[in-house]
């Protein structure tokens, strides 16, 4: 028995957080380690120790194993969990902790070091009678020797790092002409992601289906496995969305891949969380594809379906204890499905992206599980995976399951940041999705560039953007007059006079007029449209709205004045009224000279310099914020005093960009 009390969760965000909670759960004492980009992040926040292990980039700090084992020694630690990601699969970490007398939450860094290398996996599992893909992985490298080997295969066929995952070092090769080629940037790139060159060769499954088999061992010679995941919804090789179990899968196919599963794990001794990784062709063959040696990001949808905690069960397993379960005690219950919610720019071929969070507000519901790790008010650091929260939904069927995590996503709420949102609703929302025909093939059969261009809001949108601003303005300004004056409380006014609001969007501009019509009602018109808008309730970041009649929900947040973000069936939607702007700077008078930035974004490009005379209406900066342009520009006449601002940087709001010095005329 290795018993402990505390344990030391050597990674970030919400794979810290999903860690912290269960050990919480069960009384041990948990430590976390932060990076100075972390200092604030919920993960800090939430534990019952914390150690800062150094700046913010990875090879200083969460990678660095000597600096998280002095932070082990120094928070007196019994145990480290890896999580997932980071050193959860380095072997030489596994055994640093054992030879400092840490109890290694995961399995033997021999596992490890043996199934980290795709070459040498593929060999073990050969001899273990585990099908696998017709390739090459031989110790002799040579250029003659791969294409030699090749040409046995036949075309296609993917070269492939043997050290590596993550879709680096991986080229798909149609025919013999396009192989050196594909040999040398394959080896040239998994050198600088692993340090070594080692390839391997297989034979191109098309079109097949991932499905992946999570495995459990204890050291009391007790191996079983619990269902499959289905995670063949990938892009560039990294999975987007997570089911279980499978659609397709039949009794008699589980039957025979858990049982493959489990010889694999079997055959290198393995202990605690692993899983299979298998290649599901179209007649019902499989092939084994890897074995990573610890938790998977996709975790939550086994336990969902099972009812088993699985950090639960790895620390169980890693303090001695039997898993205390046989095969006949596994069941599965309905069906889950699980997508990776990412801070990245679909439109900009999926460009991961920063920002601070506005506005964080998780769905809740039957069914569903948010595990985050974010916080309002945080950064998204450029140092880290840009995957915020991972969004999961149990349903007793999978149509169920599916309909709820389209809600889900769609009543979560992410402001100040670009998310792959409303990407991961159209493809829960495919046909071939919900008749469960999704391969590895899908996202490139489904999504074309056209598919992937951010909509611009509709005028509807901006009517209802209109509303809400004119209700914040109306309550702020009420508020500001009761203080002064007290005597208004309990005075109304209908407000007949017209407000206007005007919004843009690259080359589309709304100019919107917003005319009260009673209580909670309002006629806005655009152009030669007009609608009728009534405000049904509204709370702190929600409001039910009814337009021409059809209700609608949506969320809110105004970071300043003038400014309101806008969830409208799952899209984020920033609106800037370029009236409340130019009014603001008129009020402030001599203030004017002094530009700010007025919301977190990135500053394309400064048009001016120091000396340059301006006057008003003279474009000083440009901004994009939300993937969308905004001009800045000058309110007062004078001459540009100083430049604080630099283009091509990352700023947040209220940062200073430009001072003028304002002309006395």
């Amino acid at each position: 028995m290795s018993s402990f009390r505390s344990i030391l969760i050597a990674n970030r965000g919400e794979i810290a957080v999903r860690v912290i909670r269960t050990a919480q759960s069960l009384g041990y004492r948990t430590i976390a380690v932060y990076s100075e980009a972390d200092a604030d992040a919920p993960h800090v926040q939430l534990t019952d120790e914390a150690a800062l292990i150094g700046p913010a980039p990875v090879g200083e700090s969460y990678l660095d194993m000597d600096r998280i084992l002095a932070a082990a020694r120094e928070t007196g630690a019994e145990a480290i969990h890896p999580g997932y990601g980071f050193l959860s699969e380095n072997a030489d970490f596994a055994k640093a902790c054992d030879k400092a007398g840490l109890v290694f939450i995961g399995p033997t860094a021999e596992a490890i070091d043996l199934m980290g290398n795709k070459a040498a996996a593929k060999r073990r599992m050969i001899e273990a009678n585990v099908p696998c893909v017709p390739g090459y992985e031989g110790q002799d490298q040579a250029d003659d020797t791969l294409i030699s080997a090749a040409n046995d295969i036949g075309f296609p066929l993917m070269v492939k790092a043997a050290a590596g995952g993550g879709g680096r070092g991986m080229r798909l090769v149609d025919s013999a002409d396009d192989l050196p080629n594909a040999i040398a940037a394959a080896r040239s790139e998994a050198e600088n992601a692993f340090g070594s060159g080692e390839l391997i060769l297989e034979k191109a499954i098309i079109r097949p289906r991932h499905v992946e088999v999570q495995v459990f061992a204890d050291t009391h010679g007790h191996t079983i496995h619990l269902g499959e995941r289905d995670c063949s919804v990938q892009r560039r090789h990294q999975k987007v969305v997570e089911e279980a179990p499978c659609p397709i899968m039949t009794d008699n196919l589980r039957a025979r891949m858990g049982a493959a599963a489990v010889d694999a794990a079997k055959s290198i001794n393995y202990r605690g969380a692993g899983t299979v990784e298998f290649l599901l062709d179209e007649s019902g063959d499989f092939y084994f594809l890897e074995m990573n040696t610890r938790l998977q990001v996709e975790h939550p949808v086994t336990e969902m379906i099972t009812g088993l905690d699985l950090v639960a069960l790895q620390i169980q397993v890693a303090e001695g204890r039997p898993l205390g379960l046989s095969q006949e005690d596994i069941t599965l219950n309905g069906h889950a499905i699980e997508v990776r919610l990412y801070a990245e720019d679909p439109s900009q071929d999926f460009l991961p992206v920063t920002g601070k969070v506005d506005l964080w507000a998780p769905a809740d519901g039957p069914g569903v599980r948010i595990d985050a790790g974010i916080a309002t008010g945080q950064e998204i650091s450029p140092f880290y995976d840009p995957m915020v929260a991972k969004v999961i939904a149990w349903g007793e069927t999978r149509e169920t399951a599916r309909h709820r995590l389209i809600g889900a996503l769609k009543d979560t709420v992410l402001f100040g940041s670009t998310t792959n949102k409303t990407f991961l609703i159209d493809v829960l929302g495919k046909e071939s999705f919900a008749a469960g025909q999704a391969t590895t093939a899908f996202i490139g059969a489904e999504f074309s560039e056209a598919d992937l261009v951010a909509a611009t809001p509709s005028g509807d949108d901006a009517a209802l953007a209109a509303v809400m601003q004119f209700t914040l303005e109306s309550e702020a300004a009420f508020a500001k007059s009761v203080a002064v004056s007290p005597e208004l409380i309990d005075w109304s006014s209908t407000r007949s006079l017209v407000t206007r609001y005007q919004y843009a969007f690259g080359e589309d501009e709304f100019d919107l007029t917003v005319a009260p019509q009673g209580d909670a009602t309002y006629r806005v018109a655009w152009g030669d449209t007009s609608t009728d808008i009534e405000l049904l309730d509204m709370s702190d970041a929600e409001a039910r709205l009814s337009l021409n009649g059809k209700r609608t929900t949506v969320h809110y947040f105004q970071p300043s004045p003038g400014l309101l973000y806008l969830g409208v069936d799952g899209r984020s939607l920033l609106f800037r009224n370029k009236i409340a702007f130019a009014g603001a700077a008129d009020e402030e008078g001599a203030g004017g000279g002094r530009i700010v930035a007025p919301m977190h974004g990135a500053l394309l490009e400064v048009l001016v310099k120091e000396g340059d005379s301006v006057t008003k209406g003279t474009r000083l900066a440009v901004l994009e914020a939300m993937k969308m342009q905004h001009d800045i520009v000058a309110e007062v006449d004078g001459v540009v005093s100083h430049v604080a601002a630099e283009a091509g940087k990352q700023i947040a709001a209220d940062d200073l960009l430009i001072e003028i010095d304002v002309s006395e005329e």
